[in-house]
């Protein structure tokens, strides 16, 4: 006893052209490269290069881009709750974290704690070292 799934009538022509259109834009829109929404964990004193890649992120015609969701000021705060708190928000609203690493960073308790909440709210990870 099978079916054949429908409701038995056939589509019209015009029907199928705009079923075919709307498959063609949808794999051409899947084949296109997403903006990544990133989280970059740097220490302190790596500022200058990490702003650098961030200006390298808004050039046109890079082959980076991304949607920076990292901190571009310190939180003015010395209660490290708060500071996690919002910290974590920002991890929260990427997609992946991207550690920029160099001596500093990895002395860095704070990129430390980045990394592993990152990696505890289910964040892809991925490190740039500095040359």
């Amino acid at each position: 006893m099978g079916g054949t799934g429908g409701g038995g009538r056939s589509l019209r022509r015009d029907e199928l052209e705009t079923l075919e259109r709307i498959a063609r834009e949808t794999l051409r829109d899947a084949a296109q490269p997403q903006k990544r929404n990133v989280f970059i964990s740097f220490a302190e004193e790596d500022l200058p290069e990490v702003n650098l890649l961030r200006g390298q992120a808004k050039k046109e015609n890079s082959a980076i881009d991304f949607n920076d969701w990292s901190l571009r000021e310190r939180f003015d705060s010395r209660n490290a709750e708060y500071v996690r708190r919002g910290i974590r928000e920002r991890i929260r609203q990427s997609s992946i974290t991207l550690v920029y690493l160099s001596d500093d960073a990895a002395r860095s308790k704070w990129v430390d704690w980045e990394i592993r909440e990152s990696l505890r709210l289910g964040k892809a990870v991925i490190a740039m070292y500095q040359g």
